[in-house]
């Protein structure tokens, strides 16, 4: 059974930091790209960040370029979003995401998790 289970939001003040850890179990983890996105209250879902199979490489979304860090950790089957100098405007419901192309696109997502960023 395919998982990918995400962790560690909450409420934080703005300026401050929160990990959020995916954790993925029943396919081949260490074969998929991993990314990460986020959905506000009435807006659509944007993808915030992306890692390679091996997080030799990585990308993000300018809003948040410079603040946030994804990695992966292929050993543990578990991807990460470090986000710093977090703002009101990052509060959302994140969302990790496994892509592969193998001929046809698979993809897995994870339930979310919710980040707040108020005083």
């Amino acid at each position: 059974q395919v998982k990918l289970v995400e962790s560690g939001g909450g409420l934080v003040q703005p300026g401050g930091s929160l990990r959020l850890s995916c954790a993925a179990s029943g396919f081949a983890f260490s074969s998929y790209a991993m990314k990460w996105y986020r959905q506000a209250p009435g807006k659509e879902r944007e993808l915030v960040a992306t890692i390679t199979t091996t997080g030799s490489d990585t990308n993000y979304a300018d809003a948040v370029k410079g603040r946030f860090t994804i990695s992966r950790d292929n050993a543990k089957s578990t991807v990460y979003l470090q986000m710093n100098s977090l703002k009101p405007e990052d509060t959302a419901v994140y969302f990790c995401n496994g892509v592969q192309y193998a001929g046809v696109w698979h993809t897995y997502w994870g339930q979310g998790t919710q980040v707040t960023v108020s005083s």
